[in-house]
């Protein structure tokens, strides 16, 4: 993933370049709205990896309520943070399944 010359990804640098990439074994930290102390929390928690969070979107049945709150629940993320993991997974699913 790249950054800008100010250190790590925008959000939007962030999403663009998870949406737009395979799964593949990326971290959980790649994707939008999670960075390091989330990510750390879900590493924790068993959930290493991007497609691991991907599986819990489409068990929820990529509901966005409660794929939210699983997020707020787990990592204590805020609701910007868990609306741009919503969005990453929802555009990543529209454009590979």
């Amino acid at each position: 993933m790249s950054g800008n010359k100010n250190g790590p990804p925008t959000t939007s640098q962030k999403h663009l370049n998870f949406v737009s990439e395979p799964m593949g074994n990326r971290s959980v930290r790649d994707v939008p709205g999670i960075g390091t102390a989330h990510g750390r929390t879900l590493e924790e928690k068993g959930m290493p990896r991007a497609d691991q969070l991907l599986g819990d979107y489409l068990k929820r049945g990529r509901n966005q309520d409660q794929f939210q709150d699983n997020l707020k629940n787990t990592t204590g993320a805020n609701t910007k943070q868990q609306r741009d993991a919503y969005n990453g997974m929802r555009e990543w699913t529209d454009n590979n399944l």
